[in-house]
């Protein structure tokens, strides 16, 4: 350790210090631009000058180590009289009005400008003549900006090792590029980030980041996007180096149904993903498939938390993915708690929805088998008319009976024989129970119930199977692969088609269709749907199935105020999910709708967190099961990278998997998951740089002492 002296404050600090992070770090603020904490000094900017006590040269601090007996001062007229002139050298090639450019207000540089106040006006000005490069993805480069502090070069050469930046000349100007001029996916960028950063002035900025959102979920998006905010990113690197306990331990963190996800989240996070503006988004739900396929359970079985017993009794009715991921949690808490399932097994629509050859049964139980070791007790085929007799006995009672009556649409033809529900069609199908189906079937609906109802039948040996719906094409609501695949099995699929009528006089013939020119919603949630004239036409059936949503299976003798739809009203969706009768609370598709096994599961954790807070407990549910190890910021050169193509799963063949239910997706092989864990951004290293020291923070922490 070395004791020196800065502007009369005596300070113990690390001996071969820079001087510049040893003032900065005890509050003494030097002005500074090209010096950045994670980076090598370079004192470029001149900034950060100082005087030093026996030295007749003056002399910058992010370069200058600590020496015991050191005396520094920071402020004197000379120093102010040099850094005017750095500063305005520095302006000279810099745009003169701030007001337009995007980073103003939180520009490195205007800062500087402030403290620094330089009142003899700019030395002449000259023009760059640089043309803004914006034909890369996620970054914007405008060298007209770039004041060569150098920061970005060192941190895409030292900090991250990718070495894609580089100074380049152009005529008497030199600037930050790559090499001959290169598109940065061409020169084999890895679009880390890190080179928006730490640009002081926005030369090098992002072109989507969203300022509506806080700045670490506008930087790992897939992350926010994720309702239960699993940290994707750290599990893929996991994956990556092949430590798949430690990816699905850090999965586990947030969902107790990381395998079952694996196979059918609705992976929302790949919409977000920022790999898909430079070429495909990462395949997030297969890595995570991959990780939990290949789990041992060294990380968490037996290792998580579990608070002593508080004798409170909770009471969880529905046993689908809301109702077992709360009942988990509130155990974990501590507290008794029963699931009281009506059906004859536990899973909800994950196993009497979505069909056995996109989820086996066999997933679900396993998972449902960690619940029980946890401590939760399960009763099935027991059916609750009435919640409220439940709080004789238990403390708390939380409803999660999902959406498992279909809805018939109000229209002609609605009660024919052959007329069919969603979920009664999947629920019998996946109890082995007769459908009701003939041979010709027209799903109507556009959403991923819909297709498992077409491809369902297709596996009951439906012989000609249409579906189709009031969306475009190019807007239905099922995912791509779902409609993708229902059509390489032979199933017609119609967008943009009105119902005008189910055909029939005691049993159903068909269905009358008109095609739509526009569809969309008013304030109130009500279609205005635009015709086409004359386009009427028929497709002959002898089933409807009717896929347009689905609604609780409840009614007001359970003596719940019930809303839209058949949902049970909280006071808040998020943070208070108690009901209209105190103690008894809901959660998942039963407030909200059919939405997705994720939102469900995130609903479901909200949920034990406030019933606990309300039985007295702290309402913390987290835990960390993998190991925590802050990531290498060195991700180094990868030639190719932005070209590299995203893995596909091996899918059986059309022809053969789509004549019974077994299992046709088998995700990505071993071969290809660590080079599509390795196409990953790892948007998540750009959090661990640090913020810059700016003068307004020094200012606003001298004026609180």
């Amino acid at each position: 350790m070395a004791v020196i002296t800065i502007d009369g404050k005596r300070l113990e600090v690390e001996e071969n210090k820079n001087i510049l992070d040893c003032a900065l770090e005890n509050g003494i603020y030097i002005p500074h631009l090209c010096h950045h904490k994670d980076l090598s000094p370079l004192g470029s900017c001149r900034m950060c000058i100082v005087e030093v006590e026996g030295e007749e040269q003056v002399q910058t601090s992010c370069t200058l180590k600590a020496k015991d007996g050191m005396v520094i001062t920071t402020k004197t007229p000379k120093l102010e009289k040099l850094r005017m002139l750095a500063l305005e050298l520095l302006l000279t090639g810099h745009p003169e009005d701030c007001s337009t450019c995007p980073k103003y207000g939180n520009c490195e540089l205007q800062m500087l400008i402030q403290y620094i106040g330089p009142k003899t006006g700019r030395l002449k000005m000259r023009t760059k003549g640089f043309k803004a490069e914006e034909g890369n993805p996620l970054l914007l480069h405008d060298m007209n900006r770039c004041v060569l502090c150098g920061r970005c070069v060192r941190a895409c050469n030292e900090l991250r090792g990718v070495k894609v930046l580089q100074y380049q000349k152009k005529e008497m100007e030199t600037y930050v590029g790559t090499l001959h001029n290169k598109l940065l996916k061409d020169a084999d960028c890895r679009f880390c980030g890190a080179c928006a950063e730490v640009c002081p002035t926005g030369t090098i900025r992002d072109k989507l980041i969203d300022s509506e959102v806080k700045r670490e979920d506008a930087i790992v998006p897939c992350r926010h996007a994720c309702p239960a905010h699993t940290d994707v990113p750290r599990y893929i690197r996991h994956v990556k180096n092949g430590e798949y306990d430690e990816a699905a331990a850090v999965i586990r963190e947030k969902v107790p149904f990381p395998k079952a996800l694996g196979y059918i989240c609705n992976h929302v996070c790949e919409l977000e993903c920022k790999r898909k503006e430079v070429n495909e988004a990462m395949s997030i739900r297969n890595i995570k498939r991959y990780a939990a396929d290949h789990d041992t359970g060294s990380y968490w079985k037996g290792k998580g938390k579990q608070l002593a017993d508080t004798g409170k009794k909770v009471c969880v009715v529905g046993g689908g993915p809301a109702g077992m991921t709360a009942a988990y949690y509130l155990r974990k808490q501590g507290h008794d708690v029963t699931i009281k399932e009506a059906l004859p097994s536990v899973g909800g629509m994950m196993a009497y929805g979505i069909p056995s050859y996109r989820l086996p049964r066999e997933i679900i139980a396993e998972e449902a088998k960690v619940i029980e070791e946890q401590g939760v007790k399960i009763e099935v085929n027991t059916r609750v008319e009435n919640p409220q007799e439940l709080l004789k006995e238990y403390d708390a009672v939380l409803m999660t009976i999902g959406g498992h009556q279909g809805v018939r649409l109000p229209m002609e033809g609605n009660s024919l024989d052959g007329v069919i529900l969603n979920a009664d069609f999947l629920r019998n199908a996946s109890m082995g129970k007769e459908t009701g189906i003939g041979e010709r079937i027209i799903v109507l609906g556009g959403g991923n119930v819909a297709f498992d109802c077409a491809r369902t039948a297709k596996r009951l040996g439906a012989k000609e199977i249409h579906l189709a719906c009031l969306e475009a094409r190019d807007v239905m609501t099922a995912d791509e692969e779902e409609i993708t695949q229902a059509q390489e099995e032979g199933i017609f699929v119609h967008p943009a088609q009105t119902f005008e009528r189910i055909t029939g006089t005691d049993h159903v013939t068909g269905v009358d269709f008109m095609n739509v020119k526009s569809f969309t919603f008013d304030e109130n949630r009500r279609a205005i749907i635009e015709k086409e004239e004359g386009s009427e036409h028929h497709i002959d059936a002898d089933t409807v199935i009717f896929a347009v949503g689905q609604r609780p299976d409840i009614t007001e003798e359970a003596g719940l105020e019930l809303g839209r739809g058949n949902s049970i009203v909280v006071k808040d969706m998020e943070h208070d999910k108690m009901t209209s009768v105190p103690k008894i609370f809901a959660a998942g598709d039963a407030i909200y709708g059919t939405k997705s096994v994720i939102m469900a599961i995130e609903s479901g954790r909200q949920a034990a967190s406030q019933i606990d807070q309300y039985l007295g407990g702290s309402g913390d549910i987290s835990e960390v099961l993998a190991p925590v190890e802050k990531a290498d910021p060195y991700i180094g050169q990868c030639p190719g990278f932005g070209y590299q193509e995203r893995k596909k799963p091996q899918v059986d063949a059309p022809e053969s998997r789509c004549s019974d239910f077994h299992l046709f997706d088998h995700g990505i092989c071993e071969e290809d998951i660590c080079a599509e864990a390795g196409r990953c951004l790892q948007c998540d290293l750009r959090l661990q740089i640090s913020r810059p020291s700016l003068w307004g923070d020094y200012a606003e922490q001298k004026e609180a002492e």
